[in-house]
C-alpha cells in the first residue's frame, strides 16, 4: 500500500505555472490548482467526482496518483485545472445558500470557468475530462456547449441515476445473500429498492453497504489497491490541505451538499433518453470491474451515440471505480497521446 501511495514531488519551473486561486463562480468563492511547465499548452479542466470529493483537486498539489488519474506527466502537456466544486474541499464556505446545491448550478459553475479559462489562456478550446459524478457536469457541458470542446473524457460515466443505484441494489444485495450477512440485508429491505427521491437519509444510508462490499475498489491475489484508506491519505498528504479543510471536507461538505433538491435532481438524470449525438470528440474510460458505476449502460449508450468528429470506449481490466494506480498512469498515458491528438 505504501508503494502506491508514496508522494511523488515534482516541480513546476518558474516559467511555468504553479498557482491556487480563488475566484467567483455563479457568485460563490470556489477555490483552483493551475499547474502548467509550459503556459502556452492547452488547457485541460478536470471535474472531479463527489459530490464533495475533491479528488483530482486543490487536494492534488504535489501529488501524482489522483484516484481516477495521475498527474505528474499531464502538466507537461497542458495547463492542467484541477477545481474545488462549490462546497467541496476548499471550496466550502458554510454561507453557501443550500438552495444552490443543484445539478444545473455545478453545470453553470463549470461553464462559467471554461470562459475564464479560455479567455484568460487565449484559446477557444479547451479540454474537458470528468470523473464519476463529476461526468454528468461533463457530458451536460459537451452536448449544451460542444464548440468550447477540443474533446470531452468521461471516466466512469454516470448516465442515469435511478438506474445505476437499482443495479447497485441488486449487486449489493446478491453480495449479502451469499454471505448471509443478515445485517445488511435487513438494512437494504429497511431502505427499500431506489430511487431514493422522497428521503434524502434513505440515499445516502444506502452508499454504506456499497463501501461495505467494496463497490468502488476491485483486489485479488494479484491486484492490488490502496483502498478508501489510500483515498483518505490522499488528504493528509496534502500540502495546501489543513486538518480543518479535511474536517470539512468528509463531515461538513457531505451534510451541506446532500439535500432533499439535490437528490430529486439526481433521479431526473437520463442522458440516455436525452442524448442521441455529441459534436466534439468523446471518450468513455472506465473500469472493468467497477460495480459502483456500472459499465455495460455506458458501452450500450456508448454504441448507439452519434459521434460524428469521433468516439472511443477503452476498459480498464484491474479497476474499479477508485482506479488501480497503474492504470491511472494508463489513463494520463492516454490522454496525452490519444486525446491530445484528438484535436478539432
Amino acid at each position: 500500500m505504501a508503494l502506491f501511495l508514496k508522494r511523488k514531488e515534482f516541480t513546476i519551473p518558474e516559467t511555468g505555472i504553479d498557482s491556487i486561486e480563488t475566484l467567483s463562480l455563479g457568485g460563490v468563492d470556489q477555490t483552483i490548482l493551475i499547474q502548467a511547465v509550459n503556459p502556452t499548452n492547452p488547457v485541460l479542466l478536470f471535474v472531479h467526482g463527489g459530490p464533495c470529493m475533491p479528488v483530482p483537486g486543490v487536494v492534488s498539489r504535489g501529488q501524482d496518483y489522483a484516484v481516477s488519474t495521475t498527474t505528474k506527466e499531464l502538466v507537461k502537456h497542458f495547463n492542467l485545472v484541477l477545481w474545488d466544486q462549490r462546497g467541496a474541499g476548499k471550496s466550502f464556505n458554510k454561507t453557501i445558500p443550500p438552495e444552490s446545491m443543484r445539478v444545473e448550478q455545478f453545470v453553470s459553475d463549470c461553464n462559467e470557468l471554461i470562459d475564464i479559462l479560455r479567455e484568460r489562456f487565449n484559446q477557444e478550446k479547451i479540454y474537458l475530462v470528468a470523473h464519476s459524478w463529476g461526468s454528468i457536469i461533463g457530458l451536460s457541458i459537451a452536448s449544451r456547449y460542444p464548440e468550447k470542446l477540443h474533446a470531452y473524457v468521461g471516466i466512469s460515466q454516470i448516465l442515469n441515476w435511478t438506474e445505476n443505484d437499482q443495479l447497485c441494489y441488486e449487486w449489493v444485495k446478491k453480495k449479502a445473500e451469499a454471505k448471509g450477512d443478515k445485517k445488511t440485508l435487513k438494512k437494504l429491505d429497511e431502505i427499500g429498492k431506489p430511487p431514493y427521491v422522497s428521503n434524502v437519509k434513505n440515499w445516502l444510508d444506502f452508499r454504506s453497504p456499497l463501501i461495505k462490499y467494496n463497490s468502488m475498489i476491485y483486489t485479488s491475489e494479484t491486484v492490488k489497491h490502496p483502498g478508501m484508506i489510500g483515498g483518505f491519505k490522499l488528504f493528509l498528504f496534502a500540502s495546501d490541505y489543513s486538518l480543518k479543510d479535511i474536517f470539512h471536507t468528509f463531515y461538513s461538505s457531505y451534510n451541506k451538499t446532500y439535500t432533499q433538491s439535490l437528490i430529486e435532481d439526481f433521479a431526473k438524470i437520463d442522458f440516455n433518453y436525452s442524448l442521441k449525438r455529441i459534436d466534439t470528440p468523446i471518450y468513455f474510460l472506465h473500469g472493468k470491474k467497477d460495480v459502483h458505476v456500472n459499465g455495460k449502460p455506458v458501452q450500450e449508450f456508448f454504441e448507439r451515440l452519434d459521434a460524428p468528429f469521433g468516439k472511443e470506449m477503452v476498459w480498464y481490466e484491474n479497476s474499479s471505480h477508485m482506479f488501480h494506480p497503474e492504470e491511472a498512469k494508463e489513463i494520463e498515458k492516454y490522454i496525452i497521446e490519444n486525446v491530445k491528438n484528438s484535436e478539432q
